[in-house]
């Protein structure tokens, strides 16, 4: 028996227990080997995770860890980079008017006032905008904290940066049950370069990152949480087995409703992680299905497809839906945003009569955006660090997001007969990210092969957040958007670690720790000899060449 795996097929739709099979079985990675035929009640309760304490401790250590490396000097370079020129500006208005207003004069001219602390371009006519607003009123309440400058526009990145790695520590420990497990997730996503530089930048992927990673680990609870109100509940009647019936149907589902507020949330920030709602949302009934079947109720147990996926849907769904329009309140309770009075100047429209004058805006407005996300203006656009999906777990392509070259020596502490650079480039760790490639195949193959359950979790969740992007590839794409794939492909290979590991007092288990331990070593030496590139550090021009390794990354 696989550790922990007690579903025997990869969605975890468990196989009849009709005619149990003695063999070893364990809790976790590390748990007590014992030879005793765990009864279904046991395997119901798997996921029972020892030293509560201690795991919230050691998780709460490497957040604060986290938080520490992301903050220091996070106010330079102290001017707008890169796309701070939307979503600070956007959210400094959303605290003044309730909406995004528009900015008299172009970026080159008014992002200079705003970094000199001059907002005074800021005007309340309505900016049309490409995304929904809770990044931006994430990041406006650092503005409304810390007044409009760098650190004000992007302390809520770093606060969610943790966050991210407090989230994926708690996914990867639930589904390994091994503080082990969790810990070294936690730590090779700490000392990755593409979530440190998207913690330091007032973007909006960072914000998405953690909530669907949240969202994620909220129904990985909710399976545990289901299996041991069932196995309560069958042993509170004196069952062993359902015996061929349904049983019992358990009603009260909170961390669905979690996710449902999580995942809402994820897509008030940007509009593709609605794949993750889908493919999660349904996963999450399946599991169900799982349960059923291997408490014994047979044939039946498909029957949870209806049962327990639509209360599933009401959860999740409508709860996440609910979120989203209430994510608009701003918008909807004020007159001046961008379409706002589309409504009142087409009162014949169906819309109107249907929903009101203003959601039908809001209606209208959306069939703008994502007009805007298909049509042929964004199409015809060119970008140089333009990167096809194809290349983005090799890392083929980062972004620089930042730079200021050429600097002279005698100039802004420049010693060297070669010219100096400063640079924030959106680039990954590559140790992690080619290992955690490598460790997404193998998964795959673990979980459909080795029909371990807890593998198809950061399998799926990763295909989720990429494969959608290869149908934008005909517009510019960035490698930052895979903010969001790296927390599952970093889990994914914290997973491959602790099956190197091995169990507790297993043959091989001091080689295969200090093979884990390698890997996670080698990650945080390639953090710290990226660094200098990663966050506005002075640099000679032929030290930055020396840490781009590829052609593609120049």
């Amino acid at each position: 028996s696989r550790a922990g795996a007690s579903d025997a097929s990869p969605m975890g739709v468990a196989a009849s227990t009709s005619t149990p099979v003695t063999r070893p079985v364990w809790r976790g990675y590390h748990g007590r080997v014992t030879t005793a035929v765990p009864s279904t009640l046991d395997r119901l309760r798997d996921g029972v995770r020892e030293h509560w304490a201690l795991s919230w401790a050691v998780t709460l250590a490497i957040g604060l860890l986290a938080f520490a490396v992301r903050l220091v000097g996070v106010d330079q370079p102290d001017r707008i980079m890169f796309d701070e020129t939307y979503y600070a500006k956007d959210a400094w208005s959303l605290l003044q008017h309730g909406y995004e207003g528009e900015w008299v004069g172009g970026g080159d001219v008014v992002n200079p006032q705003v970094a000199a602390g001059d907002v005074s371009a800021l005007t309340a006519k309505g900016s049309f905008i490409a995304h929904p607003p809770v990044g931006k009123w994430l990041i406006a309440t650092g503005e409304w904290a810390f007044g409009m400058n760098p650190f004000g526009w992007r302390i809520a990145a770093v606060v969610f940066g943790a966050l991210l790695v407090v989230a994926t520590i708690r996914l990867a420990h639930r589904l390994s049950r091994s503080l082990m497990v969790g810990a070294m997730a936690g730590i090779m996503l700490t000392f990755d370069g593409l979530a440190f530089t998207m913690s330091r930048i007032a973007l909006l992927d960072i914000f998405q990152a953690t909530f669907l990673v949240a969202g994620v680990a909220a129904l990985v609870a909710d399976r545990d949480h289901h299996r041991h109100r069932l196995a309560d509940a069958m042993e509170a009647r004196g069952l062993t087995s359902l015996g061929g019936s349904f049983g019992p149907l358990l009603w009260w589902r909170p961390w669905r409703w979690t996710a449902g507020v999580l995942f809402g949330l994820a897509v008030a920030t940007k509009w593709n992680s609605l794949y993750v709602v889908a493919v999660f949302g349904i996963l999450t009934v399946l599991w169900d299905v799982g349960a059923r079947r291997l408490a014994g109720a047979g044939f039946r147990s498909w029957t949870a497809l209806l049962r327990e996926g639509i209360p599933a849907f009401v959860s999740i769904v409508v709860t996440a839906f609910v979120v989203y329009v209430a994510s608009w309140t701003g918008w909807l309770s004020t007159s001046g945003g961008w379409g706002r009075d589309w409504g009142s100047r087409n009162p014949d429209h169906p819309w109107v009569g249907a929903f009101g004058e203003g959601l039908a805006s809001l209606l209208k407005y959306h069939q703008d955006i994502f007009n805007f996300h298909t049509g042929d203006y964004i199409k015809e656009q060119t970008h140089p660090y333009d990167a096809h999906p194809a290349g983005w777990l090799l890392m083929l392509r980062p972004i620089s997001l930042d730079a200021t070259s050429g600097i002279e020596n005698g100039t802004d502490g420049c010693v060297s007969a070669d010219t100096c650079v400063r640079v924030v480039t959106g680039m990954g760790n590559p140790v992690l990210w080619w290992l955690a490639a490598a460790a997404l195949l193998l998964g795959l193959i673990w979980w459909l092969a080795g029909r371990d359950w807890r593998f198809g979790v950061p399998v799926l969740a990763a295909l989720a957040t990429y494969l959608p992007w290869f149908a934008s590839a005909d517009r510019p794409v960035f490698f930052f958007y895979a903010i969001t794939i790296i927390p599952f492909t970093t889990i994914g290979l914290a997973l491959a670690l602790g099956l190197v590991i091995g169990q507790a007092r297993g043959p091989g288990r001091r080689v295969g720790a200090i093979i884990a331990g390698l890997a996670v070593g080698m990650v945080v030496a390639c953090f710290a000899w990226l660094y200098p590139v990663l966050s506005y550090q002075l640099i000679t021009n032929g030290e930055w060449l020396a840490r781009m390794a590829l052609r593609s990354w120049i």
